[in-house]
């Protein structure tokens, strides 16, 4: 009896964890999305007064319309979600004018109308967006123009306005803080990569294959964190491109921008990491001590990276741990290891390069303080067995 309260007992709590979790996931998300919300709002309110009462527009649908669905767009990508809406009109209007010029109107047209903008603005090169905005565009021509005179001008002022006011809002009256957005963004990536690294270090220390396969899993599933780190960064780069109120922190953006590329190294190298010691576990391979400590401090340098960039410090402490990773892993390399186990401390090495990079320092830098951490042994792991980057960044040389 006692045995099946105590596992009631632990389901239950289970169940209020998880449900924490969720609220605050929930309200996580909500905090996210709250200057958007009060950024469309702005802008369409604004939009509308622009074509209602400045333009003369009787009814101004399309203005509030495209405000919002600019800045619907992924934050990086407004810029061109106003031309893309722009390029759109002129497709669809010009597609829907001919047609019912020719053809006249009735169900088979707007069919017609319909495939034709949406072949053509397929064939120019345009985007989902501008091909939905062409057909959504020739829909409104074809169906609207028999009853409603001189429809063509105020579409394409509308998306003038709307698109113009939607920049303004997010440059000007409410541009967002840049550094936060990527700090926010950075976060969960650098959580992730941290945690993993935790896991393997306690999966070699007590031969736990399963712990570090899990761990080895987790960190392949990270591509929504390096997603939303990415477009963080480019909508920094964007709100600094338009926002005067944000030019003062290009230099900052600047280091971020430089670190993202070392950051999915990182990424990718920890994984190759995490692969071997699997293996090694799995091949009873020797495991010394300073091995697992090797890979703690790893992670400990991804946590003080993300301290250090969210506070705007000089990354100095995550530089220090990253060079004891790599010392201690050059005690390990000289106690002695396996194949499999020269493979992790080689992506030792590596990974913890690829951090000194994200701090702010130069390859050739980090890998000549690489090299004076290891000691005077040499990387053991087979050039086969190294992670290759990203193909966008060229493969950095080993330290």
């Amino acid at each position: 009896m006692d045995v099946d309260s105590a596992r009631i007992a632990g389901a239950v709590a289970e169940l209020r964890n998880r449900g924490r979790a969720t609220l605050r996931d929930r309200f996580h998300r909500l905090r996210s999305v709250a200057m958007l919300a009060v950024q469309a709002g702005l802008a369409a309110a604004l939009a509308w007064l622009a074509a209602h009462e400045l333009l003369g527009n009787p009814e101004p649908v399309f203005a509030p319309i495209s405000a919002v669905g600019t800045l619907a767009a992924s934050v990086g990508q407004r810029l061109r979600r106003t031309v893309e809406l722009i390029v759109g009109v002129a497709i669809g209007v010009f597609i829907g004018d001919v047609l019912i010029y020719f053809l006249g109107t009735g169900p088979w047209q707007l069919a017609l109308v319909v495939i034709l903008a949406i072949l053509i603005s397929t064939f120019l090169g345009g985007s989902a967006a501008v091909v939905i905005q062409a057909a959504a565009t020739a829909v409104l021509i074809a169906t609207l123009s028999p009853s409603t005179e001189n429809l063509e001008i105020p579409r394409f002022v509308d998306a003038f306005v709307g698109g113009g006011i939607a920049l303004l809002v997010t440059a000007v009256l409410l541009p967002l803080n840049p550094l936060r957005v990527i700090n926010r963004a950075a976060r969960p990536a650098l959580d992730l990569l941290a945690e993993q690294l935790d896991r393997v270090a306690e999966g070699i220390r007590d031969r736990n294959r399963d712990l570090c396969q899990r761990a080895l899993d987790r960190l392949r599933s990270n591509h929504e964190e390096l997603a939303a780190f990415t477009e963080a960064i480019e909508g920094a780069k964007e709100t600094i491109t338009i926002s005067p109120a944000r030019w003062h922190r290009r230099g900052e953006l600047a280091h971020y921008a430089d670190a993202a590329a070392p950051i999915d190294r990182a990424m990718r190298n920890s994984g190759t990491l995490i692969r071997r010691a699997v293996t090694m576990i799995e091949d009873e391979e020797p495991l010394p001590d300073p091995l697992p400590d090797a890979i703690g401090h790893l992670a400990e340098s991804v946590r003080l990276l993300r301290h250090e960039f969210a506070t705007g410090a000089e990354p100095q402490d995550s530089r220090e741990c990253s060079l004891r990773a790599v010392s201690e892993a050059g005690r390990a390399y000289t106690q002695g290891v396996g194949f499999s186990g020269s493979v992790v401390v080689a992506q030792v090495r590596t990974t913890a390069s690829d951090l000194l990079v994200a701090s702010g320092l130069e390859q050739e830098e980090a890998n000549r303080l690489i090299r004076a951490s290891f000691g005077e042994q040499e990387s053991p792991a087979p050039p086969a067995e190294q992670h290759p980057p990203p193909r966008r960044t060229p493969p950095p040389p080993l330290p």
